[in-house]
Parts: structure tokens; C-alpha cells; sequence
């Protein structure tokens, strides 16, 4: 036994090996880039030089509200059909193909960014393309991950898209640190920089992607069973005809027969998409969705995309002094997204995390709204006193301890969650629907947010503390534990089959296959042999 950082549930060490994790790192290059363009902006937006030159001085608080919140939102007005309109994509030509367009629409959003030169209807277009490739990265790349992934250490392995994530947020707000420390504001360069370093990510999935395979469960769904099992042999770095590979492949096979059209479906698109409402399936769905915008609600947004703005509430002043701050909200976060994918995910589980992520992050948000209302720092401020108390510096350490417990929760699971629990023949088609519920939320979180926090003030960190526990009471009762389960097995867990119905699905599967080989084989042999009535 001893200790270990995997689920316990029998997998061979051969298949935790560094060609799967490499592939992990690969992929999350494009939730690096997602990362670091969500958080990169709140700061950006703070920059002397970009608030000169779009037009963010000498406004009204509700016109820089306004102006904030158009160009925060339209990345996640990208994101939101980048996700749900991507998903043919991927069912067609393949998991890879699909990510490489994505990254290509990337390019050109931030390059159109990073080129605005002042006109906001260039920064819109930008951020809303860019959103778009993202939408269709944070649709694909989890996917692609979970069906390449062995149950042991899949939670890890998609945490790692999310650790990268919180390290290119935690990149943005540092860079926006050091150009407005070393960058004069004087030049339009001090805005250019953290826009362009965007693209980098971007490039190197691109470049990584062509060493990565196709999954094996997209070859299987398109029925081609030899390069399903030559990939997955070459993933697992195990022999074609090793115990635990025969096993994956039954599973594999039994899923797809339990996923087919019946006989007498006439029209399959329409026969997929009541997939979506059968027994078993309906409830994942729902739940997916319930989990995506539970994530949006737990607040977080408020503080990742207008770090410097919630600082200021709490009486910190001074672009350069928000900016630090703000920095070490994002190395908070990767703190908890690296507990998160080494430790909780496997080890404690996915409904444990949720449940007390939920209870024990609702605490910092409730001292935070309770400081705000007690001390009034915005006003104090205002009133050039600017002395903080023992409680003021309490209140910034809760903001740190909320993004840590937030990103080993939540921020990580719900991504795992909705990226493993789906059928196969459907897979691609309902996390397209939960990931666009995702930026969704997000949209909407963010695109009120800075209303709320004029109007709300300490009310607004209530609100948000209290769903919290909402949330957490509903994980109780609703979210099945899924850790180290294979992504068959699922079917299983959600009720749409029994496990004897499983079992009897390998059997079907497998004697299917059998049949297919014998009639290949008698095809050879009278190839081979022509009959003499051809004479």
C-alpha cells in the first residue's frame, strides 16, 4: 500500500507514465492561454496608458462600469458559442483536428488585440474571436484528456489543464504588475506587452499538438477498432494483448453498443439528441449544467476580472499597489489548483470537495462583506484615510484564502466532473452544452458585476457567501462520487444501466467483434480460393 497521490482502484503503474502526463501538458498549453487571457484584462484595464487610450478617464463611474463590463464580456460572448458550436467539429473529424482549428481562431483574436491601437471596436472583435477559440478549448481539451486518460489519475491529469489555467492568470496579473512598474505609461507598449504575451501559449500548443495521437474512443466511435487499440496500447505503454487493455477495450465496446441508433431510427441527429432526455442521461445533464453555473456563482469572477477594483473597496490605492495585490490572488489560486490536482481530487474525492469547498468558502466572502459594511474603506479612502487596521490586512488575506480554497474545489472539479460522466456517443454534444452554460454564467457574472459592486457594495460578497452554502447542501444530496471510476462505468453510477446489463454489453460487444473477425476471415479465404463457377 503506503502513500500515493492516485486512486486506489487496480490500475497497472505502466499506465501513469510520462507519455499521458506529457500529453496533458501539451493540451493545457490552450488553458494556459485561456487563463492568462481572462485574468490578464482586469489589470490591463487599470494600466494609465489603457485607460488613456480607450477612452476610461474623465468618465463617469457608470460609463467605465459600462466600458469594463462591454470588454470583459465579449470574450465570454466568444467562449460561450466557441463551446457550442464546436462540438461537430470534434465528433467529425476528431478531438486534434478540432483543437488545432481552435488554436488558429486564438491567433487571430489576440493578434487583433494586441494591433487595436485605441479603437475599441478592434479590442471587441479581438476579445470576442479570441473568446471563441477558447470556448472551443475549454470545450475540447477536457475531453480530449478524460478519453486518454487511465481512472487513477484522470482527475490529476485534467486538473493539470486547470493548474495551467490558474498559472497563466496568475502570469497576467503579474505582467500587468511589472510593465506598469518598468513600462511608462507614456507609450501605448505598456498596454501591447501583456496583450501580445497572450499569443505564446497559443503558439506552443500548436507546435505540441502534432506529436499528440487521436483519443482512442473517437477512433472507436467511428469503428475503427485497429487504431483504437494500436493508440491506446501506445498511450498506456503497455502490449496489445495485456490483461488491462483487453478490459478497457470491452468496456470501450460495450459502451458503443449500448450507444447506437435501434434498427428502426430513420433519422439518427434526431435520435441522438433524445439521447440527451433518456433515463440515466438527462440527469447528467442536468447536473452538469447545475454544477457550471454553481461555479460562476460561487462569486469568484467578482475577483478575477476586477481584482484591482475589489482591492480598492478594501482601501488599497495606487494602480502599482492594486496591481500587487492582485498578483497574489493568482499565485493563491495556483496554490489551490496544485492541491487540487496532486492531492484532493483522487485521494478526498469529487463530491467531499465539493461539499466542503462550498461550506468553508463561503467564510472568507462572508468576512469580506462583513468588513466592507463595518469600515466603509471606499468612502474612507475617498476621505484621505487611508490607515489600515489589523482587520483591513485580515480582510486581503481572506481574498487569497477564497482563491485557494475556490480553485481546490470548485474552479477544478466541475471541469473533471462534466468531462467524465457523459455516454460516449454523446459525449462531445453535452460538454458542449455544459461548457457553454459555463461561459454563460461567466457573461453574465461579469457583465453585472461591476454594477454590483457600485451599488451592492458589502452585499454582493454576502450574496454571493450565501449561495455558497446553497451550493453545498445541493452537492450533498445530489452529486455522485465518481473517483477512479472508468468512463463506462459511469453509465453504471448515473442509473442508465444495471451492472448486469453492462456485463451482458461486453458479452454482446464481444461477440459482435468475433463475428466481424470470423466474416473477415472467410472474405480472406475466398479471395484466396475463387470459386471454379468463375472459370
Amino acid at each position: 500500500m503506503g502513500f500515493n497521490l492516485h486512486a486506489d482502484n487496480g490500475d497497472p503503474p505502466q499506465v501513469r507514465n510520462w507519455r499521458v502526463h506529457l500529453m496533458a501538458i501539451i493540451m493545457s498549453m490552450g488553458s494556459l492561454a485561456m487563463g492568462y487571457d481572462t485574468a490578464v484584462i482586469g489589470g490591463t484595464m487599470a494600466l494609465d496608458s489603457f485607460k488613456r487610450d480607450y477612452g476610461l478617464n474623465g468618465v463617469t463611474q457608470h460609463q467605465r462600469d459600462t466600458l469594463q463590463g462591454n470588454i470583459v464580456s465579449t470574450f465570454q460572448a466568444g467562449t460561450f458559442f466557441g463551446a457550442l458550436l464546436t462540438f461537430p467539429i470534434g465528433e467529425r473529424f476528431g478531438r486534434k483536428k478540432a483543437i488545432m482549428f481552435a488554436v488558429f481562431i486564438f491567433l487571430i483574436g489576440g493578434t487583433l488585440m494586441t494591433s487595436a491601437n485605441g479603437r475599441l471596436p478592434l479590442i471587441y472583435a479581438g476579445r470576442a474571436i479570441a473568446g471563441f477559440g477558447i470556448g472551443s478549448v475549454s470545450l475540447l481539451v477536457p475531453v480530449y484528456i478524460a478519453e486518454t486518460s487511465p481512472p487513477s489519475i484522470r482527475g490529476r491529469l485534467v486538473g493539470i489543464f486547470e493548474i495551467l489555467s490558474q498559472g497563466g492568470g496568475m502570469c497576467g496579473f503579474w505582467i500587468n504588475y511589472i510593465v506598469n512598474r518598468t513600462v511608462s505609461s507614456d507609450t501605448k507598449t505598456q498596454w501591447i506587452i501583456p496583450l501580445a504575451l497572450q499569443l505564446l501559449p497559443g503558439i506552443f500548443l500548436f507546435c505540441g499538438i502534432f506529436w499528440c495521437p487521436e483519443t482512442p474512443r473517437w477512433y472507436a466511435k467511428q469503428d475503427r477498432w485497429e487504431e483504437c487499440t494500436a493508440t491506446l496500447a501506445w498511450i498506456r505503454k503497455l502490449p496489445e494483448d495485456h490483461d488491462y487493455l483487453k478490459a478497457e477495450l470491452e468496456d470501450i465496446r460495450a459502451q458503443s453498443y449500448f450507444g447506437r441508433p435501434p434498427p428502426e431510427a430513420k433519422n439518427t441527429n434526431k435520435w441522438y439528441l433524445s439521447r440527451l432526455f433518456q433515463k440515466g442521461t438527462r440527469n447528467r445533464v442536468g447536473i452538469g449544467l447545475l454544477l457550471m453555473a454553481m461555479q460562476n456563482l460561487t462569486g469568484v469572477n467578482i475577483i478575477t476580472y476586477y481584482s484591482p477594483r475589489i482591492f480598492e473597496t478594501l482601501g488599497i490605492q495606487g494602480t502599482d499597489t492594486k496591481l500587487f495585490a492582485t498578483g497574489f490572488y493568482g499565485v493563491a489560486k495556483t496554490l489551490g489548483m496544485i492541491i487540487f490536482s496532486l492531492w484532493l481530487v483522487e485521494k478526498v474525492g469529487r463530491r467531499k470537495g465539493l461539499i466542503w469547498g462550498a461550506f468553508i468558502g463561503s467564510i472568507p466572502m462572508w468576512y469580506i462583506g462583513g468588513y466592507v459594511y463595518k469600515n466603509d474603506p471606499t468612502s474612507a479612502s475617498a476621505r484621505g484615510e487611508v490607515a489600515r487596521t489589523g482587520w483591513g490586512y485580515l480582510a486581503m488575506v481572506c481574498v487569497y484564502l477564497y482563491g485557494l480554497i475556490y480553485c481546490a474545489t470548485w474552479q477544478g472539479i466541475t471541469w473533471v466532473y462534466c468531462s467524465e460522466i457523459f455516454p460516449l456517443d454523446i459525449r462531445m454534444l453535452c460538454v458542449a452544452i455544459t461548457t457553454a452554460d459555463q461561459w454563460l454564467w461567466s457573461f453574465i457574472v461579469s457583465r453585472t458585476t461591476p454594477y454590483m459592486i457600485t451599488s451592492l457594495g458589502y452585499g454582493t460578497y454576502m450574496f454571493f457567501g450565501s449561495l455558497m452554502v446553497v451550493m453545498g447542501i445541493w452537492s450533498w444530496f445530489f452529486v455522485p462520487e465518481t473517483k477512479g471510476k472508468t468512463l463506462e462505468e459511469m453509465e453504471v453510477i448515473f442509473g442508465a444501466i444495471t451492472e448486469q446489463e453492462l456485463q451482458q454489453g461486453r458479452k454482446n460487444a464481444e461477440y459482435e467483434l468475433n463475428e466481424k473477425d470470423s466474416k473477415i476471415v472467410v472474405q480472406h479465404v475466398e479471395n484466396a480460393n475463387p470459386s471454379k463457377k468463375e472459370f
